[in-house]
């Protein structure tokens, strides 16, 4: 089992300052997993309630008659199938003494926990517990990361075969059984169907479109598969950046998946050494290299961009820190060089520095604000 020893640090901190956590991410993500591993090191009582077992929803069919009474910890697994519960939660949080705090866990983002948003406003923490890490895995496993994807049981299959088979039935469960138990009411072979077409556009402008057309549905009925998908974890949107500058800028989001292991399955790329002969192969190491980039830095997808004009010029990832603007290039290649865009971002924006990362051995310095960054060596240098 991989230690997510920094999630659990920061999952006690919420709980010790907020009465009601929720931990929020894609099934199969760890949630449950990283749960009891903080039930095992609680000081107090503890409780689980899966909410997906017929059991225990019938134990908490009255939720104020069988909440009411608990101490310690509570956990509340999956609660999106019970969102009648959220305003007990809130008498309960309310408690003058706290004798309980509750920790929920659930498979899709705030804005489908829209009961949870209104009842819990002021008591209520969210934390989103992602795909494994290059900071979380050893050396023998940093090879796997790409390929297979941050998902434990995908990461960790015996081999490349067992974990894309399991990816495969991830993605039929989540279109077959999930969406439709979250009350989203599209066709799964019509999801499926969206979702392996936006494989195609994976870390390109979102053109909803061309998309449409493509596709033959409207463009609001696109926007809404998008949503679904981004709710659910399995997409995300990078926004743009604008600048008050005197050029056109592109003003619509970057979408990315997720999972790196998720895109592979989708485009049926099914070994690492099918991976590299892949016509997306640039297109998917800069997604997993960016979204590494922002865990290594702490940052939320939200609080990051991308910045591009009508001309082509660009950047894959823009971090606001301490006031200052940080930019960041993805170069598949082992001699990175500065290009035009580098040096027109680094003038139309102020950056105050851009690393290019790339998949050499060695970080180095290509000029005074532009430094070549290892993959490797993104945890050390960056």
């Amino acid at each position: 089992m991989i230690e997510r020893e920094k999630h659990l640090a920061n999952i006690k901190s919420l709980v010790r300052q907020f009465p009601v956590v929720a931990l929020i991410g894609a099934r199969q993500v760890g949630k449950t997993t990283l749960a009891q591993m903080l039930m095992r090191q609680w000081h107090d009582k503890t409780h689980l309630f899966d909410l997906e077992s017929p059991l225990d929803v019938a134990q908490v069919s009255d939720p104020m008659l069988t909440l009411s009474p608990l101490r310690g910890l509570v956990v509340l697994d999956e609660i999106q199938r019970l969102p009648e519960i959220f305003p007990v939660l809130r008498v309960l949080a309310d408690r003058k003494s706290r004798p309980a705090s509750f920790l929920i866990l659930g498979s899709v983002a705030p804005s489908l926990l829209k009961q949870g948003s209104e009842s819990l406003a002021g008591r209520l923490a969210y934390y989103e517990l992602p795909g494994i890490s290059i900071s979380e895995v050893d050396s023998s496993q940093v090879d796997a990361l790409w390929p297979r994807g941050g998902f434990p049981l995908s990461l960790t299959a015996a081999s490349d075969e067992d974990s894309f088979r399991w990816r495969i039935q991830f993605i039929r469960n989540f279109l077959e059984r999930d969406i439709p138990q979250l009350g989203i009411g599209i066709a799964s072979s019509t999801l499926r169907r969206f979702w392996t077409m936006v494989a195609h556009y994976h870390a390109q402008v979102w053109n909803g479109a061309e998309l449409s057309r493509a596709f033959g549905v409207s463009h609001t009925s696109v926007r809404r598969y998008l949503d679904v998908m981004e709710s659910t974890f399995m997409l995300r949107c990078l926004k743009p950046w604008t600048a008050n500058i005197a050029k056109r800028q592109v003003k619509s989001p970057k979408v990315y998946f997720c999972d790196p292991g998720l895109l592979h399955a989708l485009l049926n790329i099914k070994s690492p050494e099918e991976l590299q002969n892949h016509p997306k192969i640039g297109a998917s190491w800069e997604g997993f290299i960016i979204d590494n980039i922002l865990k290594v830095l702490q940052v939320e997808y939200h609080e990051s961009y991308f910045w591009a004009t009508s001309r082509g010029a660009e950047i894959d990832l823009l971090v606001e820190q301490g006031g200052r603007l940080r930019g960041f290039e993805v170069k598949r290649t082992s001699a990175p060089a500065i290009t035009p865009s580098m040096r027109i971002a680094l003038d139309d924006l102020q950056l105050s520095q851009i690393d290019v990362i790339h998949p050499g051995e060695k970080s180095f310095q290509l000029s005074e604000k532009i430094r070549a960054v290892s993959a490797s060596r993104i945890l050390e240098d960056l």
